[in-house]
C-alpha cells in the first residue's frame, strides 16, 4: 500500500469517531436518577428552648431536561426536579438523638448553562468521552410533610408545611457518546451541589394524640438551612448528530 493511500484509509477509519466529538449542536432532551445527600439542616424550631436540627438519610433525586447546543461547546436548557429524603432524627432544645418521621420534598425548575469539553475516544473504545461544568438559578419548593420529633414524654414538636425559594446549583459531569449504538445517544454520569434560600416553614408543639396544639406561640416559622449533594446517571439524546461515516470495506 502506497503511502498516499494509507494516509486516505487513516482519515476515513477516523471520520465515525470524529463525528461523534462533535459538541452539541441544537435540540436535545435528557433525564438522570440517582442518590441525594440533604445536609443536616440547622435553625431554631420556635416551639422549643435550645439549638435545633433536623437529620435526614441518603434519599433520590430525578431531573429531565430539555436544550439547545450552540455547537461551539456551550448548551443552555430548561430543567424539573425532585428530591425525597425520610427524616431520622431532630435535636430538640440541645438534646440529640430524638427518633424522628416524615419526608422532606424538594421540586421545582431551573434554569442551566454548560461548558462542554469534547474529547473525542481517548479511551479507544469508540466512545467518545465530554467533560462537562455548569451551574443554574431557578424556584424551588421545599414540602415538609409531618415532620414529626419528641421533645418530652407528652409532647411533640412537628414541622408541617411548603415554601417555594430561590435556588441555585454547580454541576460537573461527563457524557459518554455512545454513537455505535444510536448518534446522538449519550450516557452521562454528574455530581451536582444544589441549595436554596432557606424556606419559612409552619412548626409547632403537638400532643400525643397528634391533634391539640398546646404550645400558645404555635405555629410558628422554622427556616431551616438546605443545602444537597446528588450523583445521578442519565442518558442524553442530541436530534442533530450527523450519523457515523460507514467503514470502510
Amino acid at each position: 500500500m502506497s503511502l498516499k493511500k494509507a494516509l486516505l484509509a487513516a482519515t476515513v477509519l477516523s471520520l465515525p469517531v470524529a463525528a461523534q466529538a462533535q459538541p452539541v449542536s441544537g435540540l436535545y432532551v435528557g433525564a438522570g436518577a440517582g442518590a441525594n445527600y440533604r445536609q443536616n439542616s440547622t435553625a431554631d424550631i420556635p416551639a422549643t428552648v435550645g439549638a435545633d436540627r433536623v437529620d435526614t438519610r441518603w434519599g433520590w433525586a430525578a431531573v429531565a431536561s430539555i436544550g439547545w447546543g450552540f455547537g461551539n461547546g456551550i448548551r443552555a436548557e430548561l430543567e424539573g426536579n425532585y428530591r425525597n429524603n425520610s427524616v431520622d432524627r431532630m435535636s430538640l432544645g440541645g438534646v440529640r438523638g430524638n427518633p424522628a418521621g416524615g419526608t422532606i420534598h424538594q421540586y421545582g425548575f431551573m434554569g442551566n448553562a454548560f461548558y462542554d469539553l469534547a474529547l473525542g475516544d481517548v479511551l479507544g473504545m469508540g466512545v467518545s468521552v465530554t467533560p462537562y461544568v455548569g451551574a443554574g438559578i431557578g424556584y424551588v419548593w421545599n414540602d415538609y410533610r409531618k415532620v414529626i420529633g419528641r421533645n418530652s414524654p407528652t409532647n411533640r414538636v412537628m414541622i408541617d408545611g411548603n415554601d417555594g425559594r430561590f435556588a441555585y446549583q454547580g454541576i460537573a459531569g461527563v457524557a459518554f457518546g455512545l454513537g455505535s449504538m444510536m448518534p446522538g445517544l449519550s450516557l452521562t454520569t454528574e455530581y451536582r451541589f444544589f441549595g436554596t434560600t432557606d424556606p419559612s416553614i409552619g412548626s409547632g408543639n403537638i400532643n400525643n394524640a397528634g391533634q391539640t396544639v398546646v404550645s400558645p406561640v404555635s405555629p410558628r416559622a422554622y427556616t431551616p438551612t438546605n443545602y444537597n449533594h446528588s450523583i445521578l446517571v442519565g442518558l442524553r439524546y442530541a436530534f442533530n448528530t450527523p450519523t457515523p461515516a460507514p467503514a470502510p470495506a
